[in-house]
Parts: structure tokens; C-alpha cells; sequence
């Protein structure tokens, strides 16, 4: 994070928007001749008040990458259901690992809670499933990879900025444009951060004066915490919870946008399967629908979002966090059979053609399609776990 599942995860990890509308405009034109556009970004970078020598030192060795092209367009592997998915994930390998690294980095632990209010079970997890605890960072020259994804057209405004702030790092003495390596989308180091938000977040945790977020435990994770705080994580409280849910729950209350307190769901007969509920405003999760496991999230789980835009690698992530701080293994149940990508492509073209907006066609479930399922599934008079079925198809 090299297994393959480790690679995968790499992939996913860029906080991008959810929509279309949240990308910013780009900061010069994409596409066209790569050359052509190597030379606007130096003039854009001169023009930012760079020197020009050192712009032309920093941009001399970019080239078009398309293994990072091939990369952007292949993130197939989320496709997978939370159990499936969490199952291949969370190795006894990887909680053995978590629990050595937990004692290893106790003190560096000690000192993110009290300043940051970060769990050390988060920070552990994003860690295990970014890189492995260091050991895959990603083999992708950042510099080449975010100027390719940078001129094409496909999100230019995301990482054009991301660009220049390289070359701010550059001049810092903190990346190389030839040896810095990461994920495809330009990620760093053992947490895998983009150059703007190591230059905002970044904390010097070794005390050597430099951010090195790829050979520096303490950085990583003290970085990682402060980025996590900047995105709203709210000091020592909790984020994730499994719970058992009554029968009788109005499944078409579930999901994460629908937001109780804590207290209501306890009248409502949901349970915490080891402890108590907090007392926060709370949503329940049936990532498989109401056959399969349950959990309850409180405000700090959105924050995971900020970081990552899949459902299921947030819930996977979170859950993982948890276990990683004495919860048990999770209750899976006996949930039904899910859909396999081109039944899925096929249920969001119908649902689409009823109206829908399941945010494009692409065989994934997303939070537009869940959305799509929950509602559908009460005009039908379906359990509304937002959890679709063959049954379901079967039925539109």
C-alpha cells in the first residue's frame, strides 16, 4: 500500500470531488502538444514569481506518462462489496503488523492524540492500507504523473495546482523531479499525501528540519493527523461503531444521510454489539443491506470521505481503525446475494431511465445509486436498505 491489493488501494486514494462541479477550472489550458503545455505551466509558474532557472531545472525532465493515464481510467477494484472487500484487506498480517507498529511508534502516537485528537487507530489504519507501513509507496515518477494527469482533460484543475506546489517543495529542498516516486495520482509517502496539503499539513515529526513523509514515520503520521484535523476531525471523539439492529427498523431511515441522535436510534431498538452508543448525532450503515453487518457512524467518520471518495474503502478503512483498538470481528450475518458489474451497469440504466440520478453508468456502487436503490426500493414496497439485489432487478 507491493501486494496487489496494496497497489489497488494506492489508486483509490486521492480525495477527488464528487462531482463535476467541485473541480476548479485549470490553471492554463489542457490538452494539445505535451511540449506546448510544459511550457505553459513554466510560464505559469514564472509568472507566480519562480525563478526562472530553477523552473527550468524542475520542469527538464517531465514526460507524458500513460501507465498514470491507464491508472485514472481502471479503478475497477471498488466494485467489490465491504465484506468481500474488508475481508481481503484486513489480514492477520496486517492487524499483527498494526499492533507491532502501535507499540513501535507509541510515544509518536502519544504525542499526535494530544496535540491533534486523532485516534491512533486511524492514523494506523490509513497508514497499514496506503503503503504497508512504508513498505509500497508507489513507483510512479509524482512529477510526471501529475503533469500528465494535469494536461489532460479529464480533471486538469485537480492537479495543476498541484504542480506548482512540487516546485515549491523543490525549492524547498523536499522533492526531486526524477527520484520522487508515489501513486499514480501524485500521492506521497508512507500516508500518501498531494504536495498542497504536505506543504499546509505537513509537520516536521523527527525534529531534522525537513518534511519527509516517504523515509519518516513520525512525519507521516503527524502529518497525517494535522491534515485530518484541517479536514474537520473533531478532537477525541469516536467515529465507527458495530451494531445490532431490530428487525423492525425503518430500513429507509439507514444510511449516511440520515442523521439521528444517538439516543433516538437506542428507542428504535439499535444496539452497540460491545459498549455503549455515544451520545452524538449518528447514522446507521447496512453496507450489504439489513441481512448483513451494521454499524453506526458518528460525525468524525465523514471526515474519512474528505480523504477518500469510496464508500466502501472509508467504511473498510474505519472499521479496520476500530479493530485495530480491541473491536471485535465483525458480525457479516447472511446478507443477500449483491450484483456483479453488468447487473449493476444494467439496474443504474434502469434506474436511470425512471428518473434517477445514479452519477453515470459505471457498474459501481456509489452514493448516487444507493440513493437511487433506498428510493426505489420504497415505491416497491422493498426493504429500503439501499442494498440492491437480483430481486430488485428482477423486479424493475
Amino acid at each position: 500500500m507491493k501486494t496487489k491489493l496494496a497497489a489497488l488501494a494506492l489508486a483509490a486514494l486521492t480525495a477527488f470531488p464528487a462531482t463535476a462541479q467541485d473541480v476548479p477550472a485549470p490553471l492554463v489550458a489542457c490538452g494539445g502538444s505535451f511540449p506546448a503545455f510544459v511550457g505553459k505551466m513554466k510560464e505559469l509558474a514564472v509568472s507566480r514569481g519562480h525563478d526562472q532557472a530553477t523552473v527550468n531545472a524542475f520542469f527538464a525532465s517531465a514526460r507524458q506518462d500513460g501507465a498514470t493515464l491507464n491508472a485514472d481510467r481502471g479503478q475497477g477494484f471498488f466494485q467489490k462489496g465491504f465484506i468481500e472487500f474488508s475481508r481481503a484487506l484486513i489480514s492477520t498480517n496486517r492487524l499483527q503488523n498494526g499492533r507491532a507498529n502501535l507499540q513501535k511508534y507509541k510515544n509518536v502516537f502519544d504525542v499526535m492524540e494530544r496535540t491533534y485528537g486523532v485516534s491512533r487507530g486511524v492514523l494506523t489504519a490509513f497508514w497499514a492500507f496506503e503503503t504497508d507501513f512504508g513498505g509500497f509507496q508507489g513507483d510512479f515518477n509524482t512529477l510526471n504523473s501529475l503533469m500528465t494527469l494535469g494536461h489532460d482533460c479529464r480533471r486538469p484543475g485537480l492537479f495543476q495546482p498541484q504542480v506548482l506546489a512540487a516546485l515549491e517543495l523543490y525549492e524547498s529542498g523536499d522533492f526531486s523531479p526524477t527520484e520522487t516516486t508515489g501513486a499514480w495520482a501524485g500521492e506521497i509517502g508512507m500516508v500518501q499525501m498531494l504536495p498542497e496539503d504536505i506543504i499546509s499539513n505537513g509537520v516536521d515529526g523527527d525534529g531534522d528540519g525537513h518534511v519527509r513523509l516517504k523515509s519518516s514515520a513520525p512525519d507521516a503520521l503527524l502529518s497525517g493527523a494535522n491534515m485530518l484535523r484541517s479536514l474537520g476531525w473533531t478532537a477525541n471523539q469516536p467515529w465507527l461503531q458495530e451494531v445490532v439492529v431490530p428487525d423492525t427498523l425503518d430500513w429507509a431511515k439507514t444510511g449516511i444521510d440520515t442523521t439521528l441522535p444517538a439516543s433516538q436510534w437506542a428507542n428504535m431498538g439499535v444496539r452497540a454489539r460491545s459498549g455503549n452508543l455515544h451520545n452524538l448525532p449518528a447514522s446507521i450503515i447496512l453496507p450489504e443491506g439489513h441481512k448483513g453487518p451494521a454499524f453506526i457512524a458518528y460525525p468524525n467518520f465523514n471526515v474519512f470521505f474528505e480523504w477518500n471518495q469510496s464508500f466502501t474503502y472509508v467504511l473498510t478503512a474505519a472499521y479496520f481503525a476500530t479493530r485495530l483498538e480491541g473491536a471485535p470481528v465483525y458480525d457479516a450475518g447472511n446478507p443477500e446475494p449483491g450484483l456483479s458489474g453488468g447487473q449493476m451497469k444494467l439496474l443504474q440504466q434502469k434506474l436511470q431511465a425512471l428518473g434517477y440520478d445514479v452519477g453515470g453508468i459505471d457498474g459501481i456502487l456509489g452514493a448516487g445509486t444507493r440513493a437511487a436503490v433506498q428510493a426505489v426500493q420504497q415505491e416497491l414496497g422493498m426493504p429500503a436498505d439501499a442494498w440492491p439485489t437480483p430481486a430488485l432487478l428482477n423486479r424493475l
